[in-house]
Parts: C-alpha cells; structure tokens; sequence
C-alpha cells in the first residue's frame, strides 16, 4: 500500500529519514560527519598553498595511517612570506576541498587565519586538535628566515592556542630538487609525528615550545636526525627597480587597472552631466535649457616606480656544529625546539632536547 506524507511518496520520505539518520549534527554531509571519535585529531596547514605537493603528501600519509582524524585549513594561494600576519575586519572565505580522506578547507586568508580560524570553534564542530603540523612547505626556515615563513607562524600561532605543533620544511632548491622529494620528506619526518602524538596522549611531550624540523635537499639520503640550536641565518632580501615600460606584466597591470578606474570614474562623471544638460527650469514662462560641464579631472602628478622582492641565498660559512643551518647543510635533519619567549630559557631547551633524542632513538 503506498502511504502519503504532506504530499510526498512513501519511498522519498524513506529515503530522507535514512540520510537523516546518518547524518551527526554536520551541515555539509562532509567527511567530518563520519568521524571515529575515537582517533585523535590532527590539524594540518601550511605556507606554499593548499594545492602545494608537499601539503597533499603529508595529508595522504597521515591518512593512509588509519590512526587520526586528519582535517586541513590551509591557504588558498601561497602565503609562504606572510609571517605572523592576520587580516582583522575582513571578510575570509573558507570553502571545502577535496582530499582524500580528510575534512579540509582552503582559506582567503594567511596562514595564521587558518590555524586562527580552525582552532575557534567556528570551522569545525570539535573543540581541540592532538597536534598542528605546518607543512610540508617548500624552502628552509632555518634562522632568521623563521621569522619570514608562513609556515612556521601557523606552528607559532597553534603553540600561542596551547596546542602543540611542529612546522616541516624541505631544503628545496631549484634546478635541483624535484616533487617526488617530497613523498621522501614525507618518509622521514612520519616516525617523529608518530612519537609527537604518542607521547602527547602520555602526557610526556615537551610544554612551551614547538619543533622546528627541516629536511635537507636529497631527504632519502639524509644522515639522521640532529637536535639543533636556530641560527642568524637567513637570505638577503633583494629589491630590484622595475620599468614598466620594459616588464608591461610587472608595472602595467597596476596602471591599467588605474587606467580602468579612471575611465570608469570619468564616464560617471559624463553621465551626470549629460543628466543635467537634460533639466529645464522655468522661469518667467520662459524655457531655458541648462548645459553642464564637466569638471576637468585632477592629474596626478605624484611619482610612482615599482619595485619586486627576491630572497637571495648567499654562501655563508657557518662552524657551529649545533646550528640548524649548520646541520642542514651537511645532510641531516635539523630538529630545532622554538619558545614563545624571546629567548628559549636552559630548562626548556634541555627538556626539549631530552625528548626529541629519546623519542628518536625509541623508533630506530
């Protein structure tokens, strides 16, 4: 017998309650409905972009683990340069992407936005992540050039949020370095993911601080594992003067988009006056037809030239053993514990440094 419901078939009605009845409380029908509570959750973003290689090849393994409930906020486009930086009063969008396995979202954001965001409450339904992993971004963020990097800020901005995070980067250089580095990259740093989050859940991890961890070019070919201090080290900035004329696709995109304002701005202007060439008053019986100007529009004579940042590595003689760039470029992989503080205090590093070696060693 076919039954009726507010005008709807008994087999549509049946239908909407299965899917209701599966869904928990989502408002997308996303992978985050179907989550095992019971595996903790990891956060992961990065500088590069939410498209970039090496995001999508840590995200895989982690996933391919069976062991986390991996989630995703990551940039839209690249913000690897973009520090500690937020954007208060704007609007952001986050808009679901499509990675296997994980709940994640791209951010019209920085980087810092999207652990910011994540971490809020108001992007996902659960309170807390087990860890954020920043990574795994393209280029070293040894040094001072840790205070440039994206990537290290996201780490930075979970540690601010009381969670623990680590921040991965691959030595990439050009010319050099190839994708499939990455899927390497990925192999060496999962057996120290694997101790973070065991010892978290031990309640045995390091507090106060976030670890660094950098990959040197041939990842598959490294020497192991170093715990490192963070150096001076960065790469010059280089600001190069750009003509217009001679780089159109540097200088012009700018003025034509001036050039459109412009135009825009001055066919309002003949719009209105063309409205007011069209009134007529009367006065004493008499029609008079009133013609309007244009007011002439004011040059601009403020001088404008243009310039394009590169970071330029330059060859720097470093003898510290203990430096990250140091062990970096003698083929391990740098594991450097960051504080808060400005100054990371004795107890803190000797702590740190404790648990990374135990924690290697535990998995050799």
């Amino acid at each position: 017998m076919t039954s009726k419901n507010n005008g709807l078939s008994a087999a549509l009605v049946s239908n909407l309650q299965d899917v209701l009845s599966k869904r928990k409380g989502g408002s997308d029908g996303s992978a985050e409905e179907e989550m095992d509570e019971s595996r903790p959750i990891v956060l992961v973003t990065n500088g590069d972009g939410i498209d970039s290689i090496g995001l999508v090849s840590l995200v895989e393994a982690l996933v391919k683990e069976g062991l986390y409930n991996v989630h995703v906020c990551a940039p839209q486009t690249d913000k690897s340069v973009s520090s500690h930086s937020m954007t208060p009063g704007e609007t952001i969008a986050a808009s679901s992407a499509d990675i296997k396995g994980a709940t994640a979202f791209e951010v019209s954001g920085t980087t810092v936005d999207c652990i910011s965001l994540g971490l809020s409450g108001a992007l996902f339904a659960w309170s807390k992540p087990i860890l954020v992993i920043s990574g795994i971004n393209q280029g070293s963020s040894c040094g001072h050039q840790m205070f440039y990097s994206g990537g290290v800020a996201g780490a930075r901005e979970a540690l601010i949020s009381g969670v623990p995070s680590l921040s991965i980067s691959l030595n990439w250089k050009k010319d050099e370095s190839k994708e499939s580095d990455f899927k390497d990259a990925v192999g060496v740093c999962l057996p120290l993911i694997t101790a973070t989050i065991r010892d978290i859940e031990k309640g045995v991890f390091p507090k106060d601080c976030s670890l660094n961890i950098e990959i040197p070019t041939s990842p598959s070919s490294n020497k192991g594992f170093k715990v490192t201090k963070q150096s001076m080290w960065r790469q010059s900035p280089s600001w190069q003067a750009v003509s217009a004329n001679r780089h159109p696709g540097a200088g012009n995109f700018m003025s034509n988009q001036q050039s459109l304002g412009a135009q825009l701005a001055q066919l309002g202007r003949d719009a209105s006056a063309a409205g007011a060439a069209r009134r007529f008053t009367t006065q004493k019986k008499s029609i008079v037809e009133i013609e309007s100007v244009g007011v002439a529009a004011k040059t601009d004579s403020r001088v404008k030239k243009y310039f394009r940042l590169e970071f330029v590595a330059k060859e720097q003689e470093h003898t510290d053993e203990d430096l990250d760039i140091k062990a970096l470029e003698d083929g391990f992989v740098s594991v450097t514990p960051l504080s808060l503080l400005p100054k990371m205090d004795s107890e803190t590093q000797a702590a740190a440094s404790e648990w990374i070696s135990k924690a290697l060693n535990a998995d050799q």
